[in-house]
């Protein structure tokens, strides 16, 4: 085998085009490492703030949803309106003015962690007032809720009387945000608003659903309220059927007559007819001393008729009755009651 060399001018090319390759290479490297750096910084500056994630949930109010409260940092867009484009306006933080001081009808304002509030713009910094928008905080997902107390059976407690579509929703905040206020409440079925009315208190609200008591639901009734603490926001929710949260009111007109047949009357509240509208009732007798929810029971039956003969032989017993949709098995009314001493019957 023969080793061919290469002429002499074409070894001095190849040299020289090495050291080209390895130049270029070496600038390549560099420029990479550069552009590493810049990188590096533009992320730095910019990890700072957050990208924001505003929805506007009602006239006048925002909602910024952040996955954390700590360390967030959300430059959030106001705007005064569009009347006041031309006008000297000046922004306010929950009645205080802004240091440095924010000018301008629209402007972004810096929102860190929990520190939302109420952006009033004005004619001047102590002038005529103009517009508001308020910033509330959200987690995202809104998972961790500390405002309403977690009851059995959930955070919202909705009943009925009947069928005729009106309904009450009721929540209780929890001790240490017991000043939390409602933002909005929305009840809607399938496309349809719900007219509700808050309570004094504003621990519950009166709906009336439009809903006809012979037709059969196809859709559930949803139901959302949103509720703040300070510039805090928290959602809850609720979805149901009217049949499942209908609750017959306490039995009137329980009574006893022969010394043993105690008879009772339908709720006047509950629909008629009664044929098609039934209701069934557990009767249950307890030891004296004991309330109905007692375990310590001497009778406890189920019937259609709204009278029962008592035939035990103690003479000192409780008399309980309570009614429940005959067809649905909905929740079960509060109980009616007489307590039985010998003689002496007091109901």
């Amino acid at each position: 085998m023969q080793l061919q060399l290469l002429p002499l001018h074409r070894q001095t090319l190849l040299t020289a085009s090495g050291s080209s390759v390895k130049l270029w290479i070496k600038f390549c490297r560099m420029h990479t490492f550069l552009l590493m750096v810049v990188w590096a910084i533009l992320s730095g500056a910019s990890s700072d703030t957050q990208q924001a994630d505003v929805e506007t949930l009602m006239d006048n109010v925002v909602v910024l949803r952040v996955p954390s409260f700590t360390g967030s940092m959300v430059h959030v867009p106001l705007t005064c309106g569009e009347a006041f484009q031309n006008k000297p306006v000046f922004w306010k933080k929950n009645g205080q003015e802004l240091n440095p001081p924010l000018q301008g009808n629209q402007v972004q304002v810096l929102v860190e962690e929990m520190k939302g509030g109420n952006y009033t713009c004005h004619l001047s910094p102590s002038g005529e007032y103009l517009n508001h928008t308020m910033i509330l905080i959200q987690l995202n997902p809104d998972n961790r809720t500390v405002i309403l107390e977690n009851r059995e059976g959930g955070h919202i407690h909705c009943s009925a009387p009947n069928y005729t579509g009106f309904f009450h929703c009721s929540w209780k905040r929890t001790a240490l945000r017991s000043d939390a206020s409602v933002v909005l409440v929305k009840a809607e079925r399938f496309t349809e608003d719900i007219p509700c009315e808050l309570d004094a208190d504003a621990s519950g609200v009166r709906c009336q659903d439009a809903h006809c008591p012979y037709k059969e639901e196809q859709h559930r009734i949803s139901f959302t309220v949103y509720i703040r603490s300070h510039a805090r926001l928290e959602t809850y929710t609720k979805s149901f059927y009217l049949r499942e949260i209908v609750r017959p009111s306490k039995l009137p007109n329980l009574h006893i007559s022969d010394g043993k047949v105690f008879s009772w009357d339908y709720p006047d509240t509950w629909e008629k007819p009664c044929s098609f509208f039934g209701l069934q009732f557990e009767v249950k007798l307890v030891h004296s001393g004991h309330p109905c929810n007692s375990d310590n029971q001497i009778i406890n039956i189920t019937t259609d008729t709204t009278k029962y003969e008592v035939g035990v032989k103690t003479k000192k017993y409780v008399f309980c009755v309570r009614a429940q949709d005959k067809f649905t098995r909905g929740p079960w009314s509060h109980w009616s009651q007489c307590t039985v001493n010998k003689h002496n019957v007091a109901c």
